[in-house]
């Protein structure tokens, strides 16, 4: 049976890069920072900056009892910009997709380092985890090009009230959010493709070489590994008695 375990070593770092971005992916997820307002009137926002999540919008303030006061954004509330709850939406698909990925992606190395049977799949396995892959950092970087282009054209959101923060800031930058999901965006394709270009030839797979024809220390006999008899030296003289030394035991 073939080994393969040195024809996926590019497959292995996809994986731990893939891993690594799934990581990243969820963090963008839990960071608030997507858009980083600066305001003008600091009576509420004392610390003069808000950030505002796809999740929550929170500021600084001396104001309140709370040092951090923030409010939950829900994808029904109808104030929000569409790439919002989009962002909602595709980044929850993207870290399951995510999530998918590194499972098939780990079967598929599994297969590759450890399988010595049953490698029909192989292929198969190596192009979901790479399409997985791909669709997740697709389905991660729709949202935040999206959102950072809202940000450098600085776009308004008309929050209500209770949120205390303006329609439109003084002015406004791209958070850290985004500055992650992106490196994590192209991680996942970076994933994706190593995993799709995977060269294996299938057809190794059922060209074993017959045992009689393999040296076990060396690997397969060729052609000229042995020399016919016809091509020995003194072929015709191979099997015969020496006549010399019949003559003299008889004399």
């Amino acid at each position: 049976m073939i080994y393969l375990s040195n024809t996926a070593h590019w497959q292995f770092l996809g994986l731990t890069c893939g891993f690594l971005a799934w990581i990243l992916i969820m963090t963008t997820n839990g960071i608030n920072e997507w858009r980083l307002w600066h305001v003008e009137d600091v009576s509420v926002i004392t610390s003069g900056m808000a950030w505002v999540g796809i999740w929550k919008a929170c500021f600084f303030s001396h104001a309140f009892s709370r040092m951090e006061t923030c409010q939950s954004i829900s994808i029904s509330d109808p104030f929000l910009p569409t790439e919002i709850p989009v962002a909602q939406v595709l980044m929850v698909l993207g870290m399951i997709c995510g999530l998918a990925g590194n499972i098939i992606a780990a079967m598929a190395m599994r297969m590759a380092y450890f399988s010595l049977e049953d490698r029909k799949n192989i292929r198969l396995f190596f192009l979901l985890g790479g399409s997985l892959y791909v669709l997740t950092g697709t389905l991660c970087l729709v949202p935040l090009t999206w959102n950072m282009t809202s940000v450098l054209n600085n776009s308004t959101i008309n929050f209500p009230p209770e949120f205390y923060l303006p329609v439109a800031p003084v002015k406004q930058q791209v958070g850290s959010a985004i500055i992650v999901g992106m490196l994590a965006s192209i991680m996942m394709l970076i994933s994706g493709l190593l995993f799709l270009f995977y060269r294996y030839a299938c057809q190794t797979l059922s060209s074993e070489v017959p045992r009689k024809n393999v040296d076990p220390l060396h690997g397969p006999w060729t052609g000229t590994t042995l020399a016919q008899q016809s091509e020995l030296p003194n072929a015709d003289n191979l099997g015969r008695d020496n006549p010399t030394f019949h003559s003299e035991e008889l004399s």
